[in-house]
């Protein structure tokens, strides 16, 4: 790390629901980010409701305010990692139509999805299944990727994500534990670099 302030990196969950596999993996992930030396932050895209992309309503109206609010979030950190459930293969509605809105956000000027490509994003996901997750970042990685943002390499794809843990709620030692530390290194590396190019 260099002396400069601590790289800030915001994790979002892609759900809601209590007991969800993702809000944990993704507090698992923010230990593991500040073990590194990161500075996080944690959001619910539940604090953002915003009504479904409709280009109708964003000609008539506008782009929401919360749309707006989350492009502000997302800036305000060097680096993003997104811990997505996977829904028929695909990420579920709630990221994928708040990742819709952001990239619609324009201010004081600027090309339309400037935030998401002024920084680095890290994809993750849990799955009781056997998978864990692995399409639904294969599409995530593709969107994200189509909208020029860069995504790291280093990906965690948690299967059979309910007995992953052990009694202090850790990632078990092994491959999983070691992929998660990989993932975070690799972001607050990628997020230093783009920060001095910025």
């Amino acid at each position: 790390m260099s002396s400069m302030s601590p790289i800030k990196i915001l994790v979002s969950p892609g759900s809601l629901r209590s007991g969800s596999l993702n809000v944990r993996l993704a507090a698992t992930a923010m230990a593991e980010l500040v073990e590194a030396g990161a500075e996080v932050s944690l959001i619910s895209l539940g604090d953002f409701p915003l009504p479904i992309y409709d280009g109708d309503l964003e000609a008539r109206s506008g782009v929401p305010a919360e749309a707006v609010n989350l492009k502000r979030q997302i800036e305000a950190h060097h680096g993003v990692l997104l811990v997505s459930p996977e829904y028929n293969s695909s990420p579920p509605p709630l990221l994928k139509n708040a990742l819709d809105w952001v990239t619609r956000v324009r201010e004081r000027g600027e090309p339309l999805g400037h935030a998401m490509r002024g920084r680095p994003f890290a994809l993750a996901a849990a799955s009781a299944g056997r998978l864990g997750g692995a399409r639904c970042l294969m599409m995530l990685r593709l969107m994200l990727s189509g909208c020029r943002v860069t995504v790291i390499p280093d990906q965690l794809a948690l299967s059979f994500a309910d007995q992953a843990y052990d009694d202090m709620d850790r990632l078990k030692p092994g491959a999983d534990r070691d992929m998660l530390k990989a993932m975070a290194r690799q972001l607050i590396e990628v997020a230093e670099r783009m920060r001095h190019y910025d």
